[in-house]
């Protein structure tokens, strides 16, 4: 039975026990402190309710980078939870367009039907940001044995054709060893599909805002001369809960911001190897002040002038362990990792910009609640 909260709880812990309780610790073979107590009634005399308030002073978001097809930023002062919600919504429920169904005509090339349909819905495309997000909408798959052109319409279909056949280059050489240049169309690339527009389409997808692969040299089949291609494909919208072809993001992932703590002073040839234990960047050099050294009963007293191990970018860090495994550096670090501080990385695979991506999860996450709290309302009635 959790205990009664009391009349004043409002005691609050001090900075260094929050750093405490907030840090997952990583020994040598364990990791330690791995749950959450930042809940009400787990330590008496605190109140650890949730208020927006209190939420809105400790989150705060930074970018590291932000590029539209690669971003990385932090989400510091969120739960485990929220971070987790983003990352599912992220791959499995923002919308994209996508090859769905594949219509072969003919093909005798040594990819089975089965597998080049496959290859060609993996494919990424892109277009114009109004054209897909705002003017093509959702298709309703057919039933059984319905015609599937049926439901079919320039607002929520996109046409692309792909017709190709490998002929001899007869300008090559006879010994010619390289079969792009004995034969024509050897290879078969994601350019070679062409964007077919129909009715509204021309509107929206046109010149550099066509509906094109988000890149041209994906190789699709390998052919030899007589063999062909001919098919044609519909795009349709989806989300990767259905296929991962609909996934907007090729990665979506975070991690928790590593902490490095340097106990004791690690000078001359240890922090050299102390830098080397970790990837580039995480440890730097320094050298010890005139000042540092002068001051009684500090750890540099008389090491004026050597080489110390500081910590330079910590967020670099893959918290390898390897410092950990050298009996040197005993009781000299200690490594851990930040429970509240989760850094993104989002590639997107080019109908979003990864930036919109995490911004269109916030919005899904928002009609989640407002779904949920309407359903809680209506039970309560």
């Amino acid at each position: 039975m959790a205990p009664t909260q009391l009349a004043g709880w409002r005691n609050k812990p001090s900075t260094e026990e929050k750093e405490r309780r907030n840090t997952v610790g990583i020994n040598l073979e364990t990791v330690t402190h791995v749950t959450s107590t930042d809940y009400p009634g787990h330590v008496p005399g605190e109140d650890a309710a949730f208020t927006i308030d209190r939420f809105r002073d400790d989150f705060s978001v930074h970018f590291h980078q932000n590029e539209p097809s690669l971003a990385s930023f932090s989400l510091v002062g969120l739960d485990a939870s929220l971070a987790n919600a983003f990352r599912r919504i992220l791959i499995s429920e923002i919308p994209t367009l996508a090859i769905e169904n594949v219509y072969i005509e003919n093909n005798t090339s040594v990819v089975q039907d089965e597998v080049l349909a496959h290859r060609l819905g993996l494919i990424p495309f892109n277009g114009s940001r109004d054209g897909i997000h705002n003017f093509l909408k959702w298709h309703k798959k057919p039933e059984a044995g319905e015609d599937p052109y049926a439901g079919c319409f320039d607002w929520n279909t996109v046409r692309l054709d792909l017709n190709v056949t490998c002929t001899v280059n007869k300008e090559a050489a006879a010994d010619e060893p390289d079969p792009t240049k004995a034969y024509h169309n050897a290879h078969v690339y994601a350019r070679d599909i062409v964007f077919v527009p129909t009715g509204k389409q021309a509107e929206y997808f046109s010149g550099e805002n066509s509906i094109r692969p988000v890149n041209p040299d994906i190789l699709i089949a390998k052919m030899r001369p007589r063999q062909t291609i001919n098919l044609s494909m519909h795009m349709h919208k989806g989300i990767g809960a259905d296929h991962a072809k609909f996934s907007p993001v090729a990665t979506a992932s975070y991690r928790l911001m590593p902490t490095i703590q340097i106990l004791k002073p690690i000078l001359g040839a240890d922090a050299e190897k102390f830098a080397r234990c970790f990837p580039e960047g995480v440890i730097g050099l320094d050298t010890v002040s005139k000042k540092e050294a002068g001051v009684p009963g500090s750890p540099y007293e008389g090491h004026a002038g050597e080489i110390k191990a500081v910590v330079k970018d910590a967020m670099k860090d893959t918290v390898s362990r390897e410092c950990l495994r050298h009996h040197e550096f005993e009781g000299k670090v200690k490594l851990g990792r930040r429970r509240d501080h989760f850094i993104f990385s989002i590639e997107s695979t080019g109908q979003w910009d990864s930036d919109e991506l995490f911004l269109e999860c916030i919005k899904h996450l928002k009609l989640k609640c407002k779904k949920l709290e309407q359903h809680v309302v209506n039970m309560a009635r």
